[in-house]
């Protein structure tokens, strides 16, 4: 068992333990076994960036072997610089959903607790897969404990919530798989997708696999028209499943795109480009305005959510005249990727700390937070100035790289994109306003008191790395900055025959 076993797998035993302690378990026990776990996963995580080489696009810290040996399926395993940070950041924020929860969850907290770690590692199982069926068996086994975190600590609708969540997902995901089985097929009996990166496909196949490939990733990101999942999902599931749905399962969508559409389908992903660049533009700008006009703050971070993740999706998908894509612009869309981690937890779990206090998530049910929380607010207000891309934070990196490199290619489509910038101080310094500053509005709010210690080191460990990428994304982008030379070099080279 090599280090990515061991990081997949060990989150996932442990989850299995707690659930199998049962209901009647020592909750406290419970609380600490699952944070030793979480960090534990964490920790072990850490050598793969400091024993990542980021001078080369090869797969690292590959482990293989035989798992159904009769269709030649294997246990593969790799990452590069690609994938490399969605595994950190998968353990870390499962750290912090695990102290999110220890005094809010008081009831099943042993399958509470067991359900996140157990999507913890099949989370990062999707980012480490370099094998098409496994790829596809950790993919879909996600929507399993997500299904119940929201069907069971859910809010009044979550049963609604968690059934159009499984069914939406579930369902743009059944024609990747025959396209899985075509590309077996095709390759003389292999699920390796980096074999599958070197198949020479006719144009028709391309198109079809690609439109195959999206309609399962666009579901997850989720894009426009396809997104209205997403905002019932948020609004129903407790604090921690808005946090990890955000934070990493959308990224499961935008992944997919890096490692399935853009290298295995390069004709069709240049074909078709423009219409991913209008939907991700639809995204950017309507959404942007649709989240103007929220009353509740949980819709209006997941409306905010389509929005941030049209930006990776632009970057993904932007070429210029002569075919070539944006090596600016696609580094952009996967720091805005971890930044939105970060950026979007916080804001998820900023809320939840205002629901646990006032049982609301109106905007209307708050006014003069300030005076009565200043510790909070003053990590809210950061993350806020965040989610509007304020240089210096976090999501300024990825949404100014990915408007960069689209003004290199199209100036008027760089300007339709940045218009999110705007639309996004707006519709979040609207909130921030009405919630956090001015003058005390009601009881509720008189009667609230500041963060205690546990919330504390929750929301300091996500400014920490709000502000350690906004300041400093040298790392971020030097390990992935070889791997995207390769993939864009790789999409450049006509596949056809």
């Amino acid at each position: 068992m090599g280090l990515l076993s061991i990081v997949i797998w060990l989150p996932i035993a442990a989850g299995a333990v707690l659930l199998a302690m049962g209901r009647d378990g020592q909750v406290a026990m419970v609380r600490w076994f699952a944070l030793f776990a979480a960090l534990v996963s964490f920790l072990v995580t850490l050598p793969l960036i400091s024993g990542f080489d980021a001078g080369t696009a090869a797969m690292q810290f590959q482990e293989s072997a035989a798992w159904i040996a009769r269709f030649n399926v294997r246990y593969h395993l790799g990452v590069d610089g690609l994938s490399l940070w969605f595994v950190p950041l998968t353990a870390f924020i499962t750290v912090v959903v695990v102290i999110s929860a220890w005094e809010v969850i008081t009831t099943r907290v042993n399958q509470y607790m067991g359900a996140f770690l157990i999507l913890s590692g099949l989370m990062i199982g999707v980012f480490c897969a370099l094998d098409g069926l496994l790829f596809y068996v950790f993919f879909e086994a996600t929507l399993i404990p997500m299904y119940i975190i929201i069907g069971v600590w859910g809010g009044p609708n979550r049963v609604y919530a968690a059934f159009k969540f499984f069914l939406y997902t579930l369902a743009g995901s059944l024609l990747m798989l025959v396209a899985l089985i075509y590309l077996y097929y095709k390759s003389g009996g292999s699920f390796d997708i980096l074999t599958w990166h070197k198949l020479p496909l006719p144009g028709t196949v391309q198109s079809l696999l690609f439109f195959a490939f999206l309609l399962a990733f666009a579901v997850k990101v989720p894009m426009w028209p396809v997104h209205t999942w997403l905002p019932d999902a948020h609004v129903e599931a407790p604090t921690g499943g808005s946090v990890v749905l955000a934070a990493i399962m959308l990224k499961l969508g935008a992944y997919g795109f890096l490692r399935f559409s853009l290298p295995i389908t390069p004709d069709a992903s240049h074909q078709w480009a423009w219409a991913i660049v209008a939907l991700s533009l639809i995204a950017v700008l309507y959404i942007g305005l649709v989240a103007l006009v929220q009353q509740d703050m949980k819709k209006l971070v997941a409306y905010s959510s389509v929005a941030h993740m049209g930006f990776v999706t632009l970057g993904f998908f932007i070429f210029d005249s002569a075919g070539n894509g944006n090596e600016l612009a696609v580094s952009g869309g996967i720091a805005q990727m971890i930044s939105h981690g970060f950026i979007s937890g916080a804001m998820f779990l900023c809320i939840g700390v205002l629901y646990d206090r006032v049982h609301s998530r109106e905007i209307a049910a708050y006014g003069g937070v300030v005076n009565t929380m200043p510790k909070f607010a003053a990590f809210a207000v950061l993350f806020s100035m965040a989610n509007c891309g304020l240089p210096g934070t976090s999501g300024f990196v990825g949404e100014w790289m990915v408007i960069l490199g689209t003004t290199k290619v199209n100036f008027w489509l760089a300007a339709l994109a940045a218009t999110t910038l705007v639309f996004g101080a707006a519709y979040t310094l609207w909130m921030v306003k009405r919630v956090y500053f001015g003058s005390v509005a009601n009881d509720a709010v008189k009667a609230l008191t500041d963060i205690n210690p546990r919330e504390f080191v929750m929301l300091a460990l996500l400014a920490v790395a709000v502000l350690w990428m906004g300041l400093y994304p040298k790392p971020l982008t030097d390990a992935m900055h070889v791997s995207v030379l390769e993939l864009l070099r790789h999409v450049a080279v006509p596949k056809l025959n």
